[in-house]
């Protein structure tokens, strides 16, 4: 159970940090790659704090699909001009996706754990 929290407060570090990359990175005055980040900066961190408040397999399955998202944005939505948001996407997109799958993983493989 401890190993999934651990997951899920680096989901929610993640979120935070995919929120102000924008500023940070200096994408925020393009429009499709900073407000992607902030949308989904915004459902991964709400599903983090739901997660770590009460588990749900599916709340962990929604972060990957996130997580994945995040990986294929770049160019499903035309920014990968930017070199800098496309790597902010990938890097952190890829955290995502394998923190919720290690969280998916150990539930499944410990599942007397977390009942």
């Amino acid at each position: 159970m401890e190993n999934r929290k651990t997951q899920d407060w680096i989901n929610l570090l993640l979120a935070i940090c995919l929120f102000v990359s924008p500023w940070v990175i200096g994408f925020s005055a393009e429009t499709v790659p900073a407000w992607n980040a902030w949308i989904v900066a915004v459902i991964l961190g709400g599903l983090a704090i739901a997660t770590l408040s009460a588990f749900a397999e599916w709340e962990e399955w929604a972060n990957l699909v996130l997580g994945l998202w995040l990986i294929v944005s770049p160019w499903v939505l035309a920014f990968t001009g930017n070199a800098g948001a496309t790597w902010t996407h990938l890097i952190l997109g890829v955290i995502a996706a394998v923190m919720s799958a290690w969280a998916v993983w150990d539930y499944r493989h410990n599942p007397h754990v977390h009942a």
